[in-house]
């Protein structure tokens, strides 16, 4: 379905009312500001609070789907394909699907916000690594992602 009405989401909200925190693999806090039941799956928006200084998610590769950020607060560095990019408040980064990409949060604190397109199964995703009470093995860390269309393909980068 695709919503046929404006609609605003306020600062510090999540689109439903829901923040998901990914437990077990940073402790990172993402909002839903545009969901992919919101525009027939094309586009998911979230907003990333992130918590966890010299923490990022694994290189991984999604095969459907391309990814932007924009970095509102802190600094990150970013692995997109062979290349490293730092990242600043203001700066934008494209992520094409099927080329590697992670990055990790160089600062204290940081803000992102990352948008899907189309969504796939990000929201999903969200909502699987929420309902974590403890850090996933390889096994299910791998599952997890092949679940939600995702291949992982190494370790998370390290901060100098």
């Amino acid at each position: 379905m695709r919503t046929n009405k404006g609609f605003k989401v306020n600062s510090g909200e999540g689109r439903f009312g829901e923040h998901y925190k990914m437990k077990g693999i940073t402790l990172n806090v993402l909002d839903i500001k545009i969901s992919g039941s919101d525009t027939d799956n094309d586009l998911a928006v979230f907003e990333q609070n992130g918590l966890t200084p010299k923490g990022g998610p694994p290189l991984h590769v999604h095969p459907f789907q391309d990814e932007w950020f924009y970095v509102v607060e802190g600094e990150y560095l970013f692995q997109v394909g062979d290349e490293n990019y730092e990242m600043k408040a203001g700066d934008t980064i494209f992520l094409p699907r099927n080329v590697q990409h992670a990055f990790v949060q160089l600062t204290e604190k940081g803000k992102m916000i990352v948008s899907y397109l189309p969504a796939g199964k990000m929201e999903a995703f969200f909502k699987v690594t929420d309902q974590w009470t403890s850090p996933p093995t390889k096994e299910e860390l791998i599952k997890v992602f092949e679940d939600h269309d995702m291949i992982l393909v190494g370790p998370p980068l390290k901060a100098d």
